[in-house]
């Protein structure tokens, strides 16, 4: 007989090990999960590798803007720490959503006893879930998954809105240092022209001509000297922030192009750009993720009226099997309502913050493409015409001056005029640049990838919005 019983023990009870190790094993994924980590594992290559070992792109001897936003996608620490949250939040989706959600636990115990009993029959073999924690029904962990799965999604796109932001933060770093650069330019060819002038009144005055003049044009060389040194200082300047962008040293060289970045070409109308701006911003990609996650949650403090079950098995020799389980009936009402409510009442705040963000992003949307069409045009304005009516009426001056025919005040207004029209034509295509730069993180696409025909599915990752991180196939890169 116990010959019979012990191999069926023997069994029931690798059964139920059996049993405790596969559910051990067991995640209710919920659905979109296995597209959320695709989107995660795009943008894992960039950043999965240590710091200390990753190889950074070089930089050329003439940095580009491409270069600089390839550097600081690569190096930069507070981008690489969205990413890591959002990393996090995909594994805390594998946690939520893991079932059985308490711990197998087996029992042996053994009877002593005077009566004439075998050695089987006083051995007593449980098998059952940790008494100390519910066993939730499948469908509690299931619903927490899908929550968890959508604050990895809003973590996701708050790691694409941080890519924007550094996008931006360096674009404008890298114009503002091109803008410095072209000021020292244009006080350079100014300092040039007053020394010839300057040259030219000394020479005046020492044959009879006008000291005062001489006197003048010494003091207007000083000032411009004077005026160059300092630009000269915000070059360094500029410089040293857009190398703390690229994780550099705040002193190390870098040299850009000798003339400002070209315009960039905008491809699509201003009604499409409108349109991809309500539809791809990344903050209100964000807080969608988070109204959806706030609904699920609603779900999830519903399931609280359904009962915890904790089932167990025993066996006691030839003598008895049983099979049992205790049902958590829930008495905490007044609770469960309370989460339901508030659950409910948060994600009516979600949805009045996402509609009142929407309507606040597509305002500084359009606001930011009047003031980029008005940039545009001052640029077509000041190389149609006003710059080089400037620099007629600066060659006119110098001729006349050198004739004797018009005064060293004429000469110098017309310096000025010349000076200040090449600085607001400079300023002008920089201030476009910025706004396109606004433009693009206020959308969360890049406008390289605007007015084109698709040819696959946008993927949210560093690299897809980010297309010059691609190695360039030829040396026609801007800036080489």
């Amino acid at each position: 007989m116990l010959g019979n019983r012990l191999p069926s023990a023997a069994v029931l009870i690798g059964l139920s090990l059996t049993l405790g190790i596969a559910l051990g094993g067991c995640a209710l994924t919920p659905d979109g999960a296995r597209d959320e980590q695709a989107r995660l594992a795009a943008a894992s290559k960039l950043y999965e590798k240590p710091v200390e070992s990753r190889e950074l792109p070089a930089l050329p001897a003439r940095v580009g803007w491409r270069d600089a936003l390839r550097r600081a996608f690569l190096a930069n620490g507070d981008l690489e720490s969205a990413y890591f949250e959002w990393k996090a939040a995909m594994i805390a989706v594998d946690k939520a959503d893991a079932w059985p959600n308490s711990n197998l636990t087996l029992g042996y115990s053994y009877m002593f006893s005077p009566a004439n009993m075998k050695a089987w029959d006083r051995t007593t073999l449980a098998a059952g879930f940790d008494p100390s924690m519910n066993l939730q029904l499948p469908v509690k962990p299931a619903t927490a998954g899908k929550v968890a799965l959508e604050a990895a999604r809003e973590t996701g796109e708050k790691f694409r809105a941080a890519k924007f932001d550094l996008q931006k933060k360096v674009l404008d770093a890298y114009l503002d240092l091109a803008l410095a650069e072209e000021r020292a330019r244009i006080q350079r060819d100014v300092v040039h022209v007053l020394d010839l002038a300057e040259s030219s009144a000394r020479a005046r005055a020492q044959v009879g001509g006008s000291v005062p003049d001489a006197l003048k044009a010494k003091t207007e060389q000083e000032v411009a000297k004077n005026n160059l040194r300092n630009l000269d200082a915000e070059v360094l300047s500029a410089k040293a922030r857009l190398n703390g962008l690229m994780a550099r040293n705040a002193s190390a060289p870098l040299g850009l192009p000798p003339q400002l970045p070209a315009l960039r070409p905008v491809l699509a109308n201003d009604a499409r750009l409108i349109a991809v701006a309500v539809d791809r911003n990344p903050e209100l990609a964000a807080l969608a993720r988070q109204v959806a996650g706030r609904k699920n949650a609603i779900d999830l403090a519903s399931l609280g009226y359904l009962p915890d079950v904790i089932p167990s098995f025993s066996i006691t020799g030839s003598i008895s099997q049983t099979v049992g389980a205790m049902a958590m009936l829930p008495t905490t009402l007044p609770q469960i309502r309370a989460t339901i409510d508030n659950a409910a009442a948060m994600e009516r705040s979600s949805e009045a913050l996402l509609r009142q963000t929407g309507k606040d992003r597509a305002a500084s949307f359009v606001a930011n493409l009047y003031l980029m069409r008005n940039a545009e045009r001052q640029v077509a304005l000041y190389r149609r015409s006003l710059v080089p009516l400037a620099q007629q009426t600066l060659t006119s001056s110098q001729q006349t001056y050198a004739a004797g025919q018009s005064s060293f005040v004429d000469l110098i207004d017309s310096i000025r005029t010349y000076d200040a029209i090449r600085l607001l034509a400079a300023e002008a295509r920089i201030e476009r640049e910025k706004r396109l730069a606004e433009l693009e993180a206020l959308a969360g696409v890049d406008v390289e990838t605007l007015g084109k025909p698709k040819t696959a599915a946008l993927i949210v990752s560093a690299q897809s919005d980010a297309p010059w991180l691609q190695p360039e196939p030829g040396p026609s890169r801007p800036g080489r």
